[in-house]
């Protein structure tokens, strides 16, 4: 009897690792196109990128991925002219919003990436930003290129504001760059 009880307790068990390992959780691991500033005058976006993959990091191949743009306000379309696409992952479990253009709107915005597999739903939001470019005659990189040249304006300034000194009190850095939405600017925090 005692023998009958640890073999159905084992059988209970083995059937409980088959039937968990049978299922698959799957993840959206964001490639490309978070943080990306898109041109508004020139319609260039960064296209989201996207790789699906399982509990153990494995590629999930052809899985439906939905790429959702929002409704109102900064955000953008696909090639087809719809704020919704989706395609399915190859071999690698990669996925691209192909074709994206960024609408007249400029500010931030959210991409919700939406997969499901085997009943299981994982999703993921990128960020993104539609701006006019600075001067009006620049592109996205016109804009990168101004903020990183104030980072490092700013980098270089606490580095020199550093040296020299042996004091152990907390020092502000100095004021960075910040980028708004809707017309942006260039300046210290406000």
């Amino acid at each position: 009897m005692a023998q009958r009880r640890k073999l159905a307790w084992l059988a209970i068990v083995v059937c409980a690792a088959v039937a968990r390992s049978a299922v698959t959780i799957p993840r959206i691991e964001v490639v490309e196109g978070d943080g990306a500033i898109n041109n508004i005058r020139l319609h260039r976006a960064k296209e989201p990128v996207v790789r699906v993959v399982d509990q153990d990091g494995q590629p999930i191949a052809n899985v439906a991925v939905s790429f959702v743009l929002p409704g109102k306000g900064a955000g953008g379309t696909f090639s087809d002219g719809q704020s919704v696409q989706t395609v399915m992952s190859d071999a690698q479990g990669m996925a691209v919003g192909r074709g994206l253009k960024p609408n007249g709107t400029a500010g931030q915005f959210q991409i919700r990436v939406t997969v499901s597999y085997q009943g299981q739903v994982a999703t993921a939001n990128i960020m993104q930003t539609n701006a006019e470019p600075v001067q009006g005659k620049g592109s996205s990189k016109t804009i990168l290129i101004a903020v990183l040249a104030g980072g490092a304006a700013a980098a270089g300034a606490a580095v020199a504001l550093g040296k020299g000194k042996s004091s152990t009190t907390t020092q502000q850095p100095p004021p960075g760059v910040v980028i708004t939405p809707g017309n942006p600017s260039l300046g210290p925090p406000r």
